[in-house]
């Protein structure tokens, strides 16, 4: 076990969003009691920074509790030390996947990484495609049941003209999507370089 300054919490002030607040948490488990997944987490966030500051790193980047994070921010709001918990939940959850350390069958990051794909492939979310990816993540056959299970709602979404089935073989695109690449790829670098991390 390392000491309270220790190499992971120093690694986490280094690479992680928002990392360097996670030696002011005083334990308070406002945090804890303030989230609506609260009974669900394997670790509340208070937990994760006491593990950080106790040097358990394969421990808190293999967890899937920052997957659980839905960014309602009722922990930033509550947390008398104004920690923004939120950004430290998600830092980690990003860290974790680049190291490659995340676990891979959580739900969250799952669809995440689907989401992600989505909307930086053409500059906006393609809603069909998306839908599509997330029902039959588990194959095909579940994926026929769970569009099944479904098909109300996606009735309702096309007499509402909100769901185009064109659009999964012919996509609105953002008109400047060279623009949106290079923008996305100078986000990265930047935040490479602020993290210390090799291009």
């Amino acid at each position: 076990m390392s000491d309270y300054a220790g190499d992971f919490l120093r690694e986490v002030e280094a690479r992680v969003e928002e990392g360097e607040w996670v030696k002011m948490c005083m334990q308070c488990g406002v945090c804890a009691g303030s989230c609506p997944f609260g009974e669900h987490w394997e670790h509340s966030p208070q937990k994760i920074f006491m593990m950080i500051r106790a040097g358990k790193r394969e421990e808190v980047l293999t967890s899937d509790s920052m997957w659980m994070c839905t960014s309602c921010y009722n922990c930033v709001v509550r947390c008398p030390r104004e920690l923004p918990i939120t950004q430290i939940m998600h830092g980690l959850a990003t860290y974790a996947e680049r190291l490659g350390l995340a676990p891979k069958m959580q739900p969250t990051r799952r669809f995440s990484l689907v989401f992600w794909n989505n909307c930086t492939k053409t500059g906006r979310v393609n809603e069909l495609k998306l839908v599509m990816q997330v029902y039959f993540r588990n194959g095909f056959i579940a994926g026929l049941k769970e569009a099944w299970n479904m098909r109300r709602v996606g009735l309702g979404l096309l007499l509402a003209k909100r769901m185009n089935p064109f659009e999964l073989f012919l996509p609105h695109r953002c008109k400047d999507q060279k623009g949106i690449q290079a923008m996305l790829k100078k986000a990265y670098e930047i935040e490479d370089r602020k993290r210390g991390f090799d291009s």
